[in-house]
């Protein structure tokens, strides 16, 4: 309480403020980031929530027959497992490096490339997206356009190569988006979209990247004409 009393300037004397003041200075006091860490975290509230589940249930069930009892307890135990995984997987998933390539192994973007073609022609579209996005990155390393870096991901290979290619900035960046979508947002690709991303890779392959210090910076703020 005393941290949301004011004072007379000067005197220490403590203020008892009026209704809007005081809940003005409680809201001001709530916000402050160590209640925000305080709050129990939405596992912490499943685990909680689920003690006092099977408490509440192991009383409801004391006088009931003992094997329709397990049964109930079996069936609960099966559903909050499940209700467990959907929760924790997402975590795991975020916090697992999505990165471009599968494996440590290194092949070429023709090979990529071939790999691509041949999942369009069998109408795996997810693969032949996502070969055409690594034939892409493969080759502008390559080219010496991109460093090779471990562990790159879909989106940091597209940040790094949009300022390569300025003019085909939007379509990189979408390509990389896409590739994220299809392998862990399980958003699957199309037929449109494996042909979107070839003519992407054919468009980069016939282009020149631009020379470091020519990509115009963003500007800060719009420029108002007088």
């Amino acid at each position: 309480m005393t941290a949301l009393l004011g004072a007379l300037p000067g005197t220490g004397v403590p203020v008892v403020p009026d209704e809007s003041q005081g809940r003005e200075w409680a809201e001001r006091e709530l916000s402050r980031s160590v209640y925000a860490d305080a709050r129990p975290g939405l596992l912490d509230r499943f685990w909680q929530w689920l003690g006092e589940f099977f408490a509440d249930l192991l009383d409801g069930i004391s006088g009931v027959d003992p094997s329709l009892g397990v049964l109930l307890l079996a069936a609960c135990a099966a559903a909050v497992l499940a209700a467990a995984v959907f929760l924790v997987r997402p975590r795991l998933n975020a916090r697992r490096r999505r990165g471009l390539f599968d494996t440590a192994e290194t092949r070429e973007a023709v090979d990529h490339r071939r790999l691509a073609a041949e999942a369009a022609a069998r109408g795996e579209w997810n693969t032949a997206l996502a070969e055409r996005l690594r034939a892409v990155i493969r080759s502008a390393e390559e080219r010496v356009i991109l460093e090779p870096q471990a562990g790159r991901t879909a989106a940091e290979a597209g940040h790094a190569l949009s300022a390569s290619f300025p003019a085909a900035a939007p379509e990189v960046r979408w390509l990389a988006r896409r590739f994220d979508e299809v392998r862990f947002g399980h958003l699957p690709a199309a037929a449109a979209d494996a042909e979107r991303a070839a003519a992407l890779d054919t468009l980069l392959e016939s282009s020149a990247p631009a020379a470091p210090g020519t990509v115009p910076p963003v500007p800060a703020a719009p420029v108002v004409p007088r």
